[in-house]
């Protein structure tokens, strides 16, 4: 039995890594890939828990051996994805779940054309704006490449199957949890995960 793959995607603010981290409180059954990064650990954040942090040196080495199922640069740092591990939790029958950019899901669709795409939207430019400026992490000048960045970002909504706008936070849960529950009924999925009923009840 092979396990699902959701793509979730979203410009920075647009609030992926909340809705993420609310998911997966909800739904115990996806198990969510970390990815390997440069750029150095944020206050609070713990190696192996949001990141794997790595040098430049050691993610150049890990590229060349083929060793990422996906990696991009964005905003200065690269960021990948483990090829070994997605593949051998999808083959024990484990959902997982990527948090990447659109760059990184053009490269996982190509290698899982049956990925479920899920880009996450803000409600505005102006509310995206101010979820940035909000943070307090970042100058002016930062968050005006963001919003510039994320314009960019969201020309590419048109390459994902399901779109949430994140204007209240439970109903853009709401309807993740939708997007992930109705994947799970679809016809071979269900052939699958109960092949025995179908067995008994369609000979």
């Amino acid at each position: 039995m092979s396990g699902h793959l959701y793509i979730v995607t979203a410009p920075s603010g647009a609030g992926k890594t909340t809705l993420v981290r609310m998911l997966l409180e909800n739904d115990s059954g996806i198990r969510l890939s970390i990815s390997y990064t440069t750029r150095a650990p944020r206050v609070g954040e713990q190696n192996g828990r949001e990141y794997h942090f790595t040098d430049a040196t050691s993610f150049r080495g890990m590229v060349e051996r083929g060793e990422f199922l996906e990696w991009a640069e964005v905003h200065g740092n690269c960021y990948g994805t483990s090829r070994l591990w997605i593949e051998s939790e999808m083959a024990a029958g484990r959902d997982v779940l990527l948090e990447i950019d659109w760059q990184g899901a053009q490269q996982v669709r190509k290698l899982f054309p049956s990925a479920i795409g899920v880009f996450i939207m803000p409600p505005s430019m102006a509310e995206l704006e101010r979820r940035l400026t909000g943070r307090g992490t970042d100058s002016a000048d930062v968050i005006a490449r963001r919003l510039a960045v994320a314009r960019d970002e969201m020309r590419h909504v048109p390459e994902f199957d399901y779109v949430i706008i994140n204007d209240a936070l439970q109903q853009a849960l709401s309807d993740l949890l939708s997007v992930v529950r109705a994947s799970r009924l679809r016809y071979e999925a269900q052939c699958v995960r109960h092949a025995e009923n179908f067995n008994d009840l369609l000979l």
